[in-house]
């Protein structure tokens, strides 16, 4: 199951129905108006329970990575040459600040996390 195929499939079908609802309020529709106002509750739910199994499955991976023996910054050196950087050291993370688990872990630098020392 990918999260955030899921996610953008309700947000396609959220901006769908809010479309039909804006077309319904202009002919004046009170069936259908009610009919898509209960849909976009329902779409609205699903979208906030994936995002909240989101956050938990960050929340865990992070859990793990910090229960990690070493971590350290990663030098620029190192960033430009990652293919051979993470073959050289068996079971390396590396955690970009700007993704949804860097925010989540709060770095502000590209980061390694690793079992041995690297």
């Amino acid at each position: 199951m990918n999260l955030n195929k899921d996610i953008q499939q309700l947000n396609n079908k959220l901006d769908l129905l809010r479309r039909k609802l804006d077309d319904a309020k202009a002919r004046d529709n009170q069936g259908l108006i009610l009919q898509f106002k209960r849909e976009l509750g329902v779409v609205n739910k699903k979208i906030a329970s994936i995002k909240g199994m989101q956050s938990r499955k960050n929340s865990a991976q992070s859990e793990q990575l910090k229960a990690l023996p070493f971590n350290r910054v990663l030098s620029k050196v190192e960033q430009a040459d990652m293919g051979k950087f993470k073959k050289s050291v068996r079971g390396l993370v590396v955690v970009h600040p700007l993704t949804a688990l860097g925010k989540e872990m709060g770095i502000s630098e590209v980061t390694g996390y690793a079992p041995q020392a690297f």
